[in-house]
């Protein structure tokens, strides 16, 4: 038997030394970038929603009450009628037929190819009795003749393809299509769909005129103190 042991040379294991990589870490912005990056989002999407959606408006005339008052602000949808056609009842802004660079709003009462005819202030579409909205009015009870004026008999007229017969809801107090004729489908520019302010109108609140600093100061002054009696809050989000 051999006494002798087999010696082997111990070899340690090499031991690798850690690598050591640096933490990246998240740099925050500044708030004031943050807030900037906010708000230009903000008026981005707010500058294409009124170019392309919807739109804003005031009405300035009594034409149309008592479904809209003077100093109601109101939006209006643009793509109502790129997917549809419009349709009676609906109440619309247009470009004015008699002058394009003015809007007015109206209510439309005929359609393409529809005969209309207004007798002592009743309403007909194609013999019958047009519908009769909510808000409309005639506050005058004098009937005038057809040889004097249009407001209170008309017609019988049919209307043209792609035009539409337009009357306010203040019938007795409102230029339409009794008196300067259609509305071509090309000047509509959208469909009203709610009021989202009205303010009460006063002709003794301040206007606006030279100087210009003077008059900016005038009129915040007048908004801030009479925000809340001015503003009819029961018609805020009034739908249309």
């Amino acid at each position: 038997m051999d006494n002798n042991f087999l010696i082997q040379e111990f070899q340690p294991t090499e031991v690798k030394e850690p690598i050591i990589r640096p933490v990246l870490t998240k740099k925050h912005k500044p708030i004031w970038r943050e807030y900037m990056e906010v708000i230009l989002i903000s008026l981005t999407a707010a500058i294409l929603l009124r170019l392309l959606v919807v739109s804003a408006y005031r009405v300035d005339s009594a034409s149309m009450e008592d479904t809209l008052l003077e100093g109601d602000y109101i939006f209006v949808n643009k793509l109502a009628y790129n997917f549809g056609d419009p349709k009676a009842g609906d109440i619309i802004i247009f470009k004015s037929p008699l002058n394009p660079t003015k809007d007015y709003i109206k209510r439309i009462v005929a359609l393409p190819g529809q005969t209309v005819e207004v007798i002592d202030k009743v309403i007909y579409v194609d013999n019958r009795l047009a519908a009769i909205y909510p808000n409309a009015k005639n506050d005058d009870p004098k009937i005038l003749p057809m040889q004097l004026s249009t407001r209170d008999n008309f017609g019988p007229i049919q209307v043209p393809s792609d035009n539409y017969f337009v009357l306010g809801d203040n019938r007795d107090n409102s230029q339409d299509s009794r008196y300067w004729g259609f509305v071509p489908k090309e000047n509509l520019k959208g469909k009203a769909i709610f009021v989202y302010w009205s303010w009460t109108p006063d002709k003794n609140s301040p206007q606006w005129k030279f100087p210009y600093i003077i008059s900016a100061f005038q009129m915040g002054f007048y908004f801030i103190t009479n925000f809340p009696s001015q503003t009819r809050w029961e018609r805020l989000f009034t739908a249309l």
